[in-house]
């Protein structure tokens, strides 16, 4: 096991405070004056009709990066809490499971734009006359851009829990609450920091679409980094986008300070083999932190909290007596469970099958399937593609923790950068050199998704356990053989979690690279995603509706038959 290091040492706390308290005090002060300041703005008066305005002076930029970081942590915080919630019923009950994971590919699978649309009224009847509806609303859209990634990894990992562990966690008869603290949890918690890094990284793609809602056939840009980059492309002020770029990066480097620097350095302990101080991860704040004596003392109450908890459902029976023993599933309950599905599958099929007669004929939907067939064949190209670049970079970064540490920040940036500032270089590049826009628009789509593969690998990579790798070294694998027999089995659980996501974020992103526009100049590639596209400016709803259904259809099928199977491969085969 590797070597423990609490995030606070267990020590005798004194009740006075330090030179490191002191030099602390600023700094707190300062981010409590900051999160006032931010929540004030976002719960002031407002009406529908209001002008907010929007400048795209580089001095407004420390402001709108302040909202926009605002509702990026509110929205991660309830990503976290949906992640645990769904990765908990997912991984524990099958009934749960057959419900809970399609679901998950459906909510996935829908655009960004569709569940504004649909939620946006209801936030702002929530709270009338109050800024905060608005926000709710980019919050709820920027966690559709977060929860998807970090449930599949949480549920991933949960369903891979060596057998030894799951073993001594009976032995030491611990409750189900005490073994997702314990154990599970703790499992998990490297991949899911890096999932949560991809997924705040991944919100700074959707936070245009997010802060520029439309609502009553009224335009509303909440103040932020995304809407000043919309400001920027509709006036096509370069300079204003370049400011943006710099304000992204100094965002991404404060919290991967701030944030995830330190919780990497923390999660460290959890790893289970053992790891050379050299190599383990560090942050300036954790050990700026562990010397502070009033951060240790609340730090040390709210463990002492969390452990009377563990205390208050315990296991009532010894972990290997009859008791312990899952009980079987009741044949007549399953049976009822079973036909309650069938029944709902049968009645939205029913309502599918009259909705395309009546609203937009067979013929339709036919044309519609072949698109969804070209998109499929672009999406299942660029994961291949992007698989191979980025899986060997993946490993080579995971097994390396000094270099982890130094490309985190680098990696979070290129992952954050949103990848339609780009679109405008491709249709002037396409147009230029008359190229084939069916060709050359495909790789747009998986710009900002393509990451997810490289952010998971690197979570894998980082958590093979050493003794494997002494063995590999000991066993003389090298070359083809050593990828075969050890790193990509290593890596393949959490290469399929990071394919699954970034499948699912291609699907979104071909609605706008298959339509691609920049000025008067519109490019458009045949596919599913540019009829989504083109039914959405024409305002037609009942196509915009079986294009968004046909895509769901699509990303379910493709879990079903391709990454669904490659899971119980994974756990079958390849499970260490």
């Amino acid at each position: 096991m590797a070597q423990r290091r609490e995030f606070f040492p267990r020590q005798a706390v004194d009740a006075g405070t330090n030179r490191w308290d002191w030099a602390l005090l600023p700094l707190v002060l300062a981010a409590l004056l900051l999160l006032a300041y931010g929540a004030t703005q976002m719960a002031r008066p407002f009406q529908l009709g209001d002008v907010l305005p929007l400048s795209l002076e580089p001095a407004a930029l420390p402001y709108y990066l302040l909202r926009t970081t605002l509702r990026m942590a509110m929205a991660m915080l309830a990503s976290l809490v949906f992640a645990c919630a769904f990765a908990v019923l997912a991984a524990k009950y099958r009934a749960a499971e057959r419900v809970l994971v399609p679901m998950l590919d459906i909510l996935q699978s829908i655009p960004i734009l569709g569940f504004l649309s649909i939620t946006v009224t209801g936030f702002i009847a929530l709270f009338p006359g109050n800024l905060f509806g608005v926000e709710c609303a980019a919050v709820f859209a920027i966690f559709t851009s977060q929860a998807w990634n970090m449930a599949f990894s949480l549920y991933q990992s949960l369903r891979n829990v060596p057998a030894e562990l799951q073993e001594a966690a009976a032995v030491f008869q611990l409750s189900a609450w005490q073994r997702f603290w314990r154990l599970e949890l703790p499992f998990a918690m490297p991949g899911l920091l890096w999932n949560m890094m991809m997924s705040m990284s991944g919100g700074w793609f959707f936070v245009v679409a997010s802060e520029a809602i439309s609502v009553a056939n009224q335009s509303i840009k909440l103040p932020g980094v995304g809407s000043y980059i919309a400001l920027a492309i509709e006036a096509k002020d370069m300079a204003a986008i370049g400011w943006a770029i710099a304000a992204m990066l100094l965002g991404i480097v404060l919290y991967d300070q701030l944030l995830f620097r330190p919780l990497v350095a923390w999660a460290d302990k959890f790893r289970f083999e053992e790891s050379g101080a050299e190599a383990a991860p560090q942050s300036w704040l954790l050990a700026w932190l562990r010397r502070t004596q009033g951060v240790q003392a609340v730090a040390g109450r709210l463990l002492q909290f969390l452990a009377r908890s563990l205390l208050l459902w315990p296991r009532r029976h010894d972990g290997t007596s009859i008791r312990a023993r899952p009980n079987p599933a009741s044949a007549n309950a399953q049976r009822i469970w079973d036909a309650l599905l069938a029944a709902a599958v049968l009645w939205a099929l029913w309502h599918l099958v009259r909705f395309v007669h009546t609203e937009v004929g067979w013929a339709e939907l036919g044309q519609v399937l072949k698109l969804g067939a070209y998109t499929l064949l672009r999406v299942l190209l660029l994961i291949v593609l992007a698989a191979l670049v980025w899986v060997p970079v993946g490993v080579w970064i995971g097994l390396n923790p000094l270099w982890a540490g130094r490309l985190q920040a680098l990696a979070q940036f290129l992952a954050a950068f949103p990848a339609n500032l780009l679109f405008p270089l491709a249709v002037v590049g396409i147009v230029r050199w008359q190229l084939n826009p069916d060709l050359w628009l495909s790789p747009l789509m998986v710009l900002g998704t393509q990451w997810y593969i490289l952010f998971n690998v690197i979570a894998g990579a980082s958590g093979v356990p050493t003794e494997l790798r002494y063995a590999a070294h000991n066993l003389g694998l090298k070359g083809w053989l050593r990828w075969k027999r050890f790193l990509l089995p290593a890596v393949f659980p959490s290469f399929v979690t990071g394919a699954i996501t970034a499948s699912g974020g291609s699907w979104n992103a071909s609605i706008v690279a298959e339509y691609v526009s920049w000025g008067d100049t519109t490019l458009v590639a045949q596919g599913l995603g540019s009829y989504i596209a083109r039914q959405t400016a024409a305002g037609d709803f009942p196509r915009i509706a079986l294009g968004i259904g046909v895509m769901c259809l699509y990303v379910m099928a493709l879990n079903h038959f391709v990454w669904r199977r490659l899971y119980r491969l994974a756990e079958d085969r390849l499970h260490f």
